[in-house]
């Protein structure tokens, strides 16, 4: 996978771009009633991948808003756009990998069924991330309703084994709620793994950007950010002009 730094994240209920708090269904504000149309906005902004999250999927176990991702897939143009939300089966990835999807993202089974991870990472070579929802370095599950026994970094870890090509670690008690990047808990996963890990929840400002990139030699590979984008708390053109610069020091242009 390569590393990229900002994934414009595009939560989709009932067929709108919303963004929850703390993943609670009944507190989502509505940001775009047209998912396709904010796509090519990220696009037009100069967005280099888009991060989709079916939630009534991931609520009801499997796909519902298929039909509004492939909208999303044709207006993002040459964006690739990485899926995740009630994908719980081979036919399910399958399904999005030939809409043109190029990344499907892996939650609840993964976790409740590991084997599934290590099949489909056979299966699909190179197309699968896990997304893996911490509350306290424990793994939650089933839209957040559900809280397992397994720690983050030993499922990483296993997947890691099994062929994944990134993990998504969001927190999920700063999800949404614009409080700042857990960039610790992010760095000590990718502390643990060779593949790169992508930090998700919290992000609110320059200073979360800033935060992610001291971060970025330890694994962390970038994080994926919305509400700071719908409500206009993080500047992406500053934004990316700071990832700009770091590539460039790193690079001696």
């Amino acid at each position: 996978m390569t590393k990229k730094i900002l994934f414009p994240a595009i939560d989709l209920k009932d067929g709108q771009c919303v963004r929850l708090k703390l993943g609670e269904m009944d507190s989502a504000t509505v940001y775009n009633d047209d998912p396709a149309a904010q796509a090519k906005a990220f696009e037009e902004m100069g967005f280099e991948w888009l991060h989709v999250v079916d939630l009534d999927g991931a609520k009801a176990g499997h796909p519902v808003n298929h039909r509004v991702i492939g909208e999303i897939v044709d207006a993002a143009g040459t964006i690739p756009v990485q899926v995740g939300g009630g994908i719980r089966d081979e036919a399910a990835i399958e399904t999005y990998l030939d809409r043109g999807v190029e990344f499907v993202i892996l939650g609840t089974r993964a976790v409740s069924e590991p084997h599934f991870v290590s099949d489909v990472g056979v299966e699909f070579p190179g197309r699968i991330i896990v997304g893996l929802d911490a509350k306290d370095g424990m793994v939650a599950t089933d839209g957040w309703s559900k809280l397992s026994n397994h720690t983050v970094a030993d499922l990483a870890q296993q997947y890691e084994q099994d062929g994944v090509v990134a993990i998504i670690h969001t927190d999920i008690s700063r999800d949404g709620m614009m409080q700042g990047l857990n960039v610790e808990a992010t760095r000590a996963l990718a502390a643990e793994l060779t593949i790169p890990v992508i930090a998700s929840g919290g992000v609110t400002n320059m200073d979360d950007i800033e935060a992610l990139l001291t971060a970025e030699d330890d694994g962390v590979a970038g994080a994926v950010i919305g509400r700071a984008i719908y409500e206009g708390t993080l500047d992406f053109t500053a934004a990316r002009e700071l990832v700009n610069a770091r590539k460039q020091n790193a690079s001696g242009a």
